[in-house]
């Protein structure tokens, strides 16, 4: 029954020869990839005025100086990481760029910021694609944790499907949001030069006495959080088809034109119109209202955009799982984020992502601006590295044109230090938890990395001197009773050995003597023991006796414990019974020279 549940939400399994139809194409991919940089259109300008309007309505038109500027950083975001792409064509970004070019302790810094922001960009886009909703329909604003939890679920469940069913799906309501917002820019400019905007603008260049340099450094580092996931396409250059390096290229450039013209255009209408913040209503509502109404295309605008907002954290499912992988390649993760899964993605990485994610949104409740700072903030540390270490790239090989490319990357590191510093001093009182939790993410990584290490070191053998060691085996059967469950185990262990021995742990004198005299009267051919439990415990009395036939035998024979168990039809059957079995043999693991076995008895009925 689970198979088939399993079958039916997730599909068939796929042969690993089908990995190459999994790639990507240039539009599916800047549909799925881009999806997160994409989305931060509904909330990028939105940050920005909340800031402003701490100094009053007429400060809203510095929005505009402020989004030019970002714009400009994220030219240069494009053209930097599209050398990036080039440069390493087999993917992981700030990760492989820094541990390449910096070290490892860099690396894993990036690495580490870059996970956590993945996990963060789900939380991010399922609380603000919420927002989005809640905004339409007010009534829904107290159940907004669940509407969030609902959509990781379903976008987990259509990531398990594969990239390439998963991409199919979701591109559609993807170019749906990109058209609705292009739409909603050419009309509402229309309707702001033919008269038909609803309230004035504020004054451009007016002198406001409290605006002060650290109030637009902070608006401009919030506006910066419109720049989130710029990185995922040169982290997922591997889901490409080839030429893989040239269509991510191609992507990241469409992907920046669309970024820039639809955030340019949403920060000049919210200018024109006059649009102020508000809890219940996002800025891309209020545009929306303003220029179309209540009307059906509004709530069109408003249904695309949740929808984009929600699936934005498609691209953390895209990225995160390889970034895991290559982190778990290098000995720094558990290895299970290595292995595919029945649809060929890192199924794991994926698990493991939206669980993450769901904790944040019901920890957060839902709170997008309590997410964003933090979203952003992990952003850029990976962006700085990333830069850095390509100018160290471009200085260490100087291949040809590398002037060039040293200017541009130089250009993009100083901005985007800058970027950190800012975001460091404007929000610290938000932002500090990144530098608690990033030292903990790196410590983990090393331990794991050490760990791997020892593992490795300890299970390595010399082929020239370590050979089989040939010995004896003493097998110890623990038993509580005579029936074909014992009789299973003792027939099987026969067939290992003629050093065999029953061990039967009684409570008091009665039972032991049955249980003697019956053992008699079967007589299988083996030597039983009866120990006597004076605290009704089966572990201690049985350690011991291991522990004594390890000692007069352990140097010429191996120890071997065989355990009986029956195994039930039904898996709810199991719960009906005591789990002995199952507790002996963790209990028993522990040993260092001792192998435990489960012999099975399959119950028919």
């Amino acid at each position: 029954m689970t198979g088939k549940i399993k079958r039916f939400l997730i599909g068939r399994p796929m042969k690993s020869n089908e990995l190459e139809g999994e790639k990507l194409g240039k539009l599916k991919a800047l549909a799925i990839l881009s999806s997160d940089a994409l989305s931060s259109v509904a909330y990028g300008t939105e940050q920005i005025l909340i800031v402003l309007i701490l100094a009053g309505a007429a400060a809203l038109w510095y929005s505009l100086p402020i989004a030019l500027a970002v714009l400009a950083l994220l030219a240069i975001l494009i053209v930097s990481y599209r050398q990036t792409i080039f440069a390493y064509p087999t993917g992981g970004g700030a990760y492989i760029v820094a541990k390449d070019n910096i070290g490892k302790f860099s690396s894993l810094i990036a690495g580490g910021s870059l996970l956590v922001d993945y996990i963060l960009t789900v939380a991010v886009s399922s609380s603000a694609g919420t927002d989005a909703i809640t905004s339409a329909f007010p009534v829904l604003h107290d159940d907004r944790v669940l509407i969030a939890l609902a959509m990781i679920v379903f976008l987990t469940l259509m990531n398990l499907r594969g990239v390439t069913e998963s991409a199919s799906v979701l591109a559609i309501p993807i170019y749906a949001f990109v058209v609705s917002i292009f739409l909603l820019i050419i009309i509402g400019t229309i309707n702001y030069f033919t008269g038909g905007a609803p309230a004035a603008a504020p004054q451009m260049e007016a002198t406001i006495s409290n605006v002060s340099l650290f109030l637009l450094l902070k608006a401009f580092s919030s506006g910066c959080s419109a720049l989130t996931g710029v990185e995922a396409v040169s982290n997922a250059i591997p889901n490409f088809r080839d030429p893989a390096p040239k269509n991510a290229a191609a992507t990241l450039v469409m992907m920046g034109l669309i970024l820039g013209a639809m955030f340019t255009g949403i920060t000049l209408l919210a200018y024109w119109y006059g649009i102020r913040p508000d809890e219940k209503a996002t800025v891309i509502s209020q545009i929306a209202e303003a220029t179309f109404g209540r009307g059906w295309m509004y709530f069109m605008i408003q249904g695309v955009t949740a929808i984009i907002l929600f699936l934005a954290a498609n691209t953390a499912y895209s990225a995160f799982p390889l970034l895991a992988f290559m982190l778990a390649k290098d000995k720094y993760l558990p290895h299970m984020f290595m292995v595919r899964g029945d649809r060929l993605g890192f199924s794991n990485g994926i698990i493991f992502l939206s669980v993450m994610s769901a904790i944040l949104v019901v920890v957060f409740e839902g709170n997008t601006d309590s997410l964003i700072p933090l979203y952003a903030v992990g952003v850029f540390i990976p962006f700085t590295l990333s830069q850095l270490g390509m100018m160290i790239r471009w200085i260490k090989h100087k291949p040809k044109g590398w002037q060039g490319k040293l200017v541009v990357n130089t250009i993009g590191m100083l901005t985007t230090l800058s970027i950190t510093l800012i975001f460091v001093f404007t929000k610290f009182a938000q932002v500090w938890v990144v530098f608690i939790f990033l030292p903990i993410v790196v410590y983990l990584f090393a331990k794991i990395h050490r760990h791997y290490e020892n593992t490795a070191d300890q299970l390595r053998i010399d082929l020239a001197v370590d050979k089989p060691c040939v010995k004896g085996n003493t097998v110890i059967i623990p038993v509580s009773g005579i029936t074909q469950v014992v009789r299973n185990t003792v027939s099987y262990a026969k067939t290992l050995s003629d050093s065999v021995v029953a061990v039967y742990i009684g409570f008091d004198d009665e039972s032991i003597r049955k249980m003697e005299e019956k053992w008699e009267e079967w007589d299988p051919g083996i030597r039983l023991i009866v120990l006597k439990s004076r605290y009704r415990s089966i572990m201690r009395p049985l350690r011991k006796f291991i522990d004594t036939v390890e000692w007069k035998k352990g140097e010429q024979d191996n120890i071997t414990v065989l355990i009986p168990q029956f195994i039930t039809k039904h898996w709810w059957e199991a719960v009906l019974h005591n789990q002995t079995s199952l507790m002996m043999r963790a209990y028993l693991l522990n040993y260092k020279d001792v192998i435990v076995t489960t012999v099975p008895f399959h119950l028919h009925k």
